[in-house]
C-alpha cells in the first residue's frame, strides 16, 4: 500500500503528468468562469481531446479540471449572482449581497481558501477510505457489482427535485437511450433503424453536452443582459483569509458533510451546498445577516462542494458507480482511455488511483492559487454581454460533439438531446437523472448478464447481495427523509406549474417506451432482458405520473386556476436561438465547418451582439486563429459539406 502510494506520487510529479495537471486546470477555470457550464459539460469538451492519450496525462488533465471547477464557479456567484453550476446555488445568496457591498474581493479571498481546505480534505477522505476498505472492495463479484449499480440508481429519486416518479422516469429514459445499439453480450441490434451512426451507442459526450450545455445556453442567450454589473474588484483580500481562520470549525465541519455526501451516489452534486449553507445556518448564534452578506453563507458551501469531489471519487473509482453528475462524465473518461472502475481500481490499478488522489490534492493547490491572480481580469470579462460570448460557447461545444464519433450524425444527436433537456428542465424533469441513467446503463447490464451466466438467477441468494439490498433501502429512505422539507416545499411550487406539459411529455415518453417495447420482442432472452424490464418500469412509472397528473388537476380546479397549459404556448424565445443554432448546423452541412463558422460569428455578432465591423473583425479572426491551433496541433479533423 505505501510503496503504491509513492509511486501515485512519482507518476504525478513527473514533468509531462504536471503539465497536462496545469492544462486541465486552466480549461477548469474558463469553464467554470462562464455560467451554466460547470464540471458536466467541461468534462464532455475535453473528453474527444483525452482519447488515445497516455492514461496517466489524460488522467491529469480530467482531475485538474474536475479539482477545480469547484473553486472557480465561485466568480460567477459572487460577482454575477448567477450560479456557476448546481453546486455553487447557494453561494449565491451571500456572496453577491457581499460583492454588491463593495466587499467581492473579501467573499471571494474567504471562497477560494475555504475551497482549497475543502478540496484537500476531501483527497484525505478518499485516501483514507482506500486503505481500510481496500478488502472489501476486493471480494466483491458480478453479483454484488450489478448491486452496487442499482444502489447508484435507486439514488437518483433523492436528486429529483419536486417528484420522485419524474426523476425515476428520467433515469430510465437515459437507460434506453443507452441502450440504443448493438447489445453488449449478444451484438443484436436495438433501436438503431438500421442507421450506421447508430449501431454504436450514442457517444457521452454528445449526450453531455446536449442534456446540459444547449439548454443552459439558450435560457442565458433569452435574458439578453451583460453577465455582470460588478465590473471592478473592492474590499479587502486578507479579510477573506481571516474569515476562513476565523471559522476554521465551520470550513472543516462543512468539509466533513461534504466528503460524505459526496460518497453517497446521486446525492451530493445537487444538495451539498444547501446542506452546508443549513448547516452553517444552524450553527450560527446570529442568523440576521444571513442572505444579505454573511460570509459565513460562503464559507459553509464552497467548503463542503470541493470536499464533495472527493467524497464521490470513491464509488466511482471503487465501485464503478457515479457520485454526481460530473463523476458519470469523468466515469466515462476512465473506460474511454482503457482504465476499469471498480475492484481493479484497488487491485492492479492502485499506484493510478494514488495518482489520482495525489493530483486532485495538488490541483486544489494550484487553482485556488490561479483564482486568486486571475480575480481582477475576470472581474472585467464578466461585464461582457451574453450575446458576445455565446457564439464562441457554441462553435467551442459544437467542435467537441464532432470529436465523438467524427460523423455529422454528432450534431444532428446534440440537437435532438438538447431539444429533449431544454423541455426537460424547463418542466422539472431530472437531467442528472437521465445522464446518471445513461452512463450506469451499459455496466449494470453486463453485470447482469454475467451474474446469470455465472450464477444464474441464484446470484440473489449471496449474502453480499442482500446487504446490499438492505443499504439500498435504507439509504434510499434516509435520502428521502433528509431532503424532506425542501421536497415538501418543492411539491407546493409544482401545482404552479401547468398540467399539460407533463401529460404531453409523459405521453411521448410511453409512445417511446412502446416501440422499445415492441423491438424487444424480436431479440434474444440475453439482449432484450435489460431493455424489457427497464420499459416494464418506466410504463409502470408514468401511469403513476398520469395518476398525479390528474389528482393535481383535481386541486387546481377546486382552487380556480386550472389550465392544462400556460396562457402563452410555447416559448418563442427559444425557438428563436434555437433557430440559429440549427441554421449554424445547416450551414456547416451545405458549405463545410469554416465558412459556416465565419458566417455564423459574424451574422450573431452583428445582429444579436450589435457590434461594429471593426470588433467584428478582430473575433473573426481571433476564433480563426483558434480553430487553425486546434487543426494543426491537435490534428483534428472537422465536419466535411455536401458542396466541397
Amino acid at each position: 500500500m505505501f510503496d503504491a502510494a509513492l509511486e501515485g506520487l512519482q507518476i504525478v510529479l513527473e514533468i509531462n503528468h504536471l503539465m497536462y495537471m496545469c492544462a486541465g486546470i486552466l480549461m477548469g477555470l474558463v469553464v467554470g468562469i462562464f455560467p451554466g457550464l460547470g464540471g458536466i459539460v467541461g468534462l464532455s469538451l475535453l473528453l474527444p481531446f483525452v482519447y488515445g492519450m497516455n492514461d496517466t496525462e489524460a488522467l491529469a488533465m480530467m482531475v485538474g479540471l474536475v479539482a477545480v471547477i469547484p473553486t472557480s464557479d465561485t466568480f460567477t456567484s459572487v460577482l454575477m449572482g448567477i450560479p456557476g453550476s448546481n453546486a455553487s446555488q447557494a453561494t449565491v445568496l451571500d456572496g453577491y449581497p457581499l460583492s454588491q457591498q463593495g466587499q467581492a474581493s473579501r467573499a471571494l479571498s474567504a471562497a477560494f481558501f475555504a475551497s482549497m481546505f475543502g478540496g484537500l480534505l476531501g483527497a484525505l477522505v478518499l485516501t483514507i477510505f482506500l486503505v481500510f476498505a481496500r478488502g472489501i472492495i476486493l471480494s466483491f463479484g458480478t453479483p454484488e457489482l450489478f448491486m452496487l449499480s442499482i444502489l447508484g440508481l435507486s439514488m437518483v429519486g433523492v436528486i429529483s427535485g419536486n417528484n420522485i416518479l419524474k426523476g425515476l422516469v428520467s433515469c430510465g429514459l437515459g437507460m434506453l437511450v443507452a441502450s440504443i445499439g448493438s447489445a453488449p453480450a449478444t451484438a443484436e441490434e436495438r433501436m438503431t433503424f438500421s442507421s450506421l451512426y447508430l449501431f454504436d451507442g450514442l457517444p457521452l459526450v454528445v449526450v453531455g453536452l446536449g442534456i446540459f450545455a444547449l439548454p443552459e445556453i439558450i435560457d442565458l442567450l433569452k435574458s439578453n443582459t451583460a453577465i455582470s454589473g460588478v465590473g471592478r474588484l473592492s474590499g479587502s483580500w486578507m479579510q477573506g483569509i481571516r474569515d476562513a481562520i476565523r471559522y476554521r470549525w465551520l470550513c472543516f465541519r462543512s468539509a466533513v458533510v461534504g466528503a460524505i455526501i459526496g460518497a453517497i451516489p446521486g446525492l451530493g452534486g445537487s444538495v451539498v451546498d444547501w446542506i452546508a449553507y443549513g448547516f452553517a445556518m444552524q450553527s450560527a448564534k446570529d442568523k440576521s445577516q444571513f442572505g444579505k452578506g454573511d460570509i459565513r453563507g460562503v464559507l459553509g458551501p464552497e467548503s463542503a462542494n470541493n470536499a464533495k469531489e472527493g467524497g464521490a471519487l470513491i464509488p466511482t473509482l471503487l465501485f464503478g458507480i457515479p457520485g454526481s453528475g460530473n463523476m458519470a462524465i469523468f466515469l466515462g473518461g476512465l473506460i474511454l482511455i482503457g482504465l476499469e472502475p471498480g475492484p481493479a481500481m484497488a487491485k492492479d490499478d492502485l499506484d493510478i488511483s494514488y495518482a489520482i488522489i495525489w493530483s486532485l490534492a495538488l490541483a486544489n493547490l494550484i487553482g485556488a492559487g490561479l483564482c486568486l491572480l486571475i480575480a481582477r481580469p475576470v472581474s472585467l470579462i464578466t461585464r461582457v454581454p451574453y450575446p458576445i460570448l455565446a457564439p464562441l460557447m457554441i462553435l467551442v461545444i459544437t467542435f467537441a460533439a464532432f470529436q465523438s464519433t467524427r460523423d455529422f450524425g454528432d450534431l444532428v444527436a446534440l440537437l435532438v438531446i438538447g431539444v429533449i433537456a431544454y423541455f426537460m428542465k424547463k418542466y422539472h424533469w431530472s437531467r442528472p437523472a437521465f445522464l446518471i441513467g445513461f452512463v450506469l446503463a451499459e455496466q449494470t447490464e453486463t453485470y447482469l448478464y454475467q451474474a446469470l451466466q455465472f450464477y444464474e438467477w441464484s446470484f440473489l441468494t449471496r449474502p453480499g447481495v442482500w446487504i446490499i439490498f438492505v443499504l439500498i433501502i435504507a439509504s434510499t429512505f434516509v435520502g428521502y427523509r433528509f431532503l424532506k422539507t425542501e421536497k415538501d416545499k418543492a411539491r407546493e411550487e409544482a401545482l404552479s406549474l401547468p398540467v399539460g406539459p407533463d401529460l404531453l411529455f409523459a405521453g411521448l415518453l410511453l409512445v417511446f417506451n412502446g416501440i422499445f417495447l415492441y423491438q424487444t420482442g424480436s431479440l434474444s432472452f440475453t439482449a432484450g432482458i435489460f431493455p424489457l424490464g427497464v420499459t416494464l418500469v418506466n410504463v409502470l412509472l408514468l401511469t403513476g405520473i398520469g395518476v398525479q397528473a390528474f389528482r393535481k388537476t383535481a386541486v387546481l380546479k377546486t382552487q380556480g386556476n386550472f389550465a392544462y397549459f400556460p396562457a402563452q404556448a410555447g416559448d418563442p424565445r427559444f425557438r428563436y436561438f434555437f433557430g440559429w443554432w440549427l441554421g449554424y448546423y445547416l450551414l456547416i452541412a451545405l458549405l463545410g465547418f469554416f465558412p459556416a463558422t465565419a458566417i455564423f460569428v459574424v451574422a450573431f455578432l452583428f445582429w444579436e451582439a450589435r457590434l461594429q465591423p471593426r470588433t467584428l473583425i478582430g473575433i473573426v479572426l481571433g476564433t480563426a486563429l483558434f480553430l487553425w491551433i486546434l487543426a494543426t496541433f491537435l490534428k483534428i479533423e472537422f465536419p466535411q459539406s455536401l458542396l466541397f
